[in-house]
Formats: structure tokens, C-alpha cells, sequence
């Protein structure tokens, strides 16, 4: 999705001028390039800072940026890594980005859009340095932007919920009713009914990122009203999935691939975004001096290294993972589209016409529901 709320939703415009990483672009693996033969001159350090808004270990957000910094070092063994965690989004991060430049950072990933204005202010004074942000709107020469675009993997998943649930009834925890939070409740709806035209989706916005007793509170809410399925946008899915395991509903995760640990019992899927190969194409371009040309915002999707989808949960009977699998695979040949018409909101009005295919801007517009989306 998509970083943090008020500001989060400024950085929702970056997705329309975006360039989509093809595959070939992100050459479909993390790979670098190959390691010295025995005998070749030592490789100078390269020095990398990346900046965590909350925990590493958080199984979602945080933790997805964590495994990349920490697959960077993995793959580039010359790599030194400085990296901290819980920097709140505040000039605090200032401090932080000089006190890496300090020690020779030429490479620092300021992972939360919060930081986007003290970052790019800090950035200005440093030319040499180069910077990368997770949905950022605003670029420079030496800052540039990324994500990745999820809503096919969450149409995916949806089909899964709407073959395994028994109530017909779904739900969805966000941080905040924002358009690219409501393009993944409707990917994720159209995923459902497209297989069970009987689903519905109840969605509660938690006005925060990570509270964990409102995420508890949001999912016992939803039990209560006999919801079965539920799925989030929280910066931790932890406490959403454990809470929903507790009360005998089955989930679908987002941000990272290791929260399925927490609710092995209840777990369907999830969504992971998978960092590391980006990162490290990164740094191999800085050293070659190409990062400059490279586009100044960039949006990876499910046919790029970019996100992934998480390991199926053993409860997911093998119909359902080949239903999954096979939509995926029309959707990285073009033969499906997420919003292909006709579509109408939940309020019965036609908004996308049948043989039309809703705009990727959607992504940065979505003021409506689907059909099937209960409430406004």
C-alpha cells in the first residue's frame, strides 16, 4: 500500500506517473552479479543506511524492509549496513540521515513516507548520496521513489476467502480510508464474488498504522458480526491474525511473508513485499554511476521481484490454491484485469462499463466501493 496517513495520502499520486518495472527491467530474480574469482583484489566497502519507522522484527512493514537491507548485505558481502529502528516521523530522521552520512553512506532508504520532507530536505545538502523512498511523490536527482502495485495478488486472494468462507461474510482492518487502501478492499471484493456472489465485505478503519488494541478490538468486531475471513492494511499484522485465530476466523496477511507463523492454524495467504533484489540492483547501479538515469519513481508488480505472494496456510484445500494460481498467471499474461467491467459501486450506479477496464489512476482516485462492500 502504499506510507502513513495524513501524508500517505499525497503520496498516492506518485502511482499514475509511475514507470512499471517490466521484467526484464528487474530480471525476475534478486540475483547481483557474480562474485570475484579467488585471488581478485578486495572490493571497496560500500556503506548503505536504512531508517525503520517501527520494529524490524514486526512480520510486517518494517520487518519486509529489514529482510531486504539484510538480503542486500547477503548478496554484496562488501556491503557494511547501518540501519536503525523506530525513528518517528519527525526531524528526528534528519538527524539520523547525517549522522549515516557520517560514516560514509552513500546509499540510504528513509523507509516511511513520513520521513519524505526532512528526508528530501537532507538530501538536497548531500548530492552525493543517494537516496531511495517507498511512495514518495516528490523526486530529485539524487531521491528517488518506489513500490509496488498489489491489487491482482489481492483479487487473487479474495477468490480464496470467497471459496473459504462459510458465513459469506469478509472483513478488512485498515490504517485509514484512503484511495489506495479502498483500490485493495475492492480487488480483494471482485476476488471474492467473483467466485462466491453471495460475499460481502465489512471494512473498520483503525485511524492508525499499528494500535494494537484497536486492530484487537477491529477484529473481535467483526467476529462478533460473524465474519470468518479477514484481511488487513496495518503497518503489523500480529495482532489481527493472532486475534482472528483465537476467535476461529481464517486470514490473509499483507507486508510480509512471516506472519503466517503467528495464525498457522487460521492462515489462507498473504501478500509480501520482497525488497531485496531491487536494493541490490540499486547499489550496483550507484557503483557504476548509472542510478541517476534510472526513472525517478518506480512501481514493481506481480511479474517483477518486487512483491510476492506468501506461502498458502495447510488448512487451503488444493482447488482453492489452483484457483489462486491459475488467476495470477492470467494476470501476468494480460489475459485478466483486476477491474475489468462491467462494475458497479455498492450503491448500484455503473462505474465501469462492460468491455472497459478501470484506469490505473484508480489506484490514486478510489472514492467508491464495489458491489459488495457493505456501508460507505
Amino acid at each position: 500500500m502504499l506510507r502513513r496517513l495524513p501524508k500517505k495520502l499525497l503520496a498516492l499520486a506518485s502511482i499514475a506517473a509511475a514507470v512499471i518495472l517490466a521484467t526484464a527491467a528487474c530480471g525476475g530474480s534478486s540475483s547481483p552479479t557474480a562474485k570475484p574469482a579467488a585471488g581478485t583484489p578486495a572490493h571497496a566497502p560500500f556503506v548503505m543506511g536504512i531508517i525503520h519507522v517501527g520494529s524490524k522484527t514486526d512480520a510486517g512493514y518494517n520487518q519486509a524492509h529489514a529482510e531486504a537491507a539484510a538480503q542486500v548485505v547477503k548478496n554484496l558481502p562488501y556491503v557494511k549496513l547501518l540501519e536503525t529502528e523506530n525513528i518517528p516521523e519527525n526531524a528526528d530522521v534528519s538527524r539520523v540521515i547525517e549522522n549515516m552520512i557520517a560514516q560514509g553512506a552513500k546509499f540510504i532508504v528513509p523507509a516511511s513516507f513520513g520521513y519524505l520532507d526532512p528526508a528530501l530536505d537532507t538530501a538536497s545538502k548531500h548530492p552525493d548520496v543517494m537516496f531511495d523512498h517507498p511512495a514518495g511523490f516528490k523526486q530529485a536527482d539524487n531521491f528517488h521513489t518506489y513500490w509496488a502495485a498489489s491489487d491482482q495478488y489481492s483479487y487473487a486472494l479474495g477468490m480464496a476467502a470467497g471459496k473459504m468462507t462459510k458465513t459469506n461474510k469478509l472483513g478488512f482492518i485498515a490504517g485509514f480510508q484512503i484511495p489506495n487502501i479502498i483500490d485493495s478492499v475492492n480487488a480483494f471484493t471482485l476476488g471474492a464474488r467473483s467466485v462466491n456472489p453471495k460475499a460481502e465485505m465489512r471494512v473498520i478503519y483503525d485511524n492508525a498504522w499499528l494500535d494494537s488494541a484497536k486492530e484487537a478490538a477491529s477484529t473481535n468486531a467483526l467476529a462478533d458480526q460473524g465474519v470468518d475471513v479477514v484481511t488487513m492494511i496495518v503497518d503489523s499484522p500480529i495482532t489481527v491474525v493472532k486475534t482472528a485465530e483465537s476467535r476461529g476466523m481464517y486470514t490473509v496477511g499483507f507486508h510480509s511473508t512471516a506472519v503466517q507463523q503467528y495464525a498457522p492454524k487460521g492462515w489462507i495467504g498473504g501478500i509480501g513485499f520482497t525488497w531485496g533484489g531491487f536494493f541490490t540492483r540499486e547499489v550496483q547501479a550507484i557503483e557504476a554511476g548509472t542510478w541517476k538515469s534510472n526513472p525517478k519513481n518506480l512501481i514493481g508488480s506481480l511479474t517483477t521481484d518486487m512483491v510476492t505472494l506468501a506461502p498458502f496456510g495447510s488448512a487451503v484445500p488444493d482447488d482453492v490454491k489452483q484457483t489462486v494460481q491459475a488467476k495470477i498467471q492470467d494476470f501476468k499474461s494480460g489475459k485478466a484485469q483486476v477491474f475489468a467491467g462491467p462494475i458497479k459501486d455498492n450503491k448500484g450506479n455503473l462505474k465501469i462499463a462492460a468491455g472497459q477496464v478501470g484506469d490505473p489512476s484508480l489506484v490514486n482516485t478510489f472514492d467508491w466501493y464495489v458491489e459488495g462492500v457493505v456501508g460507505q
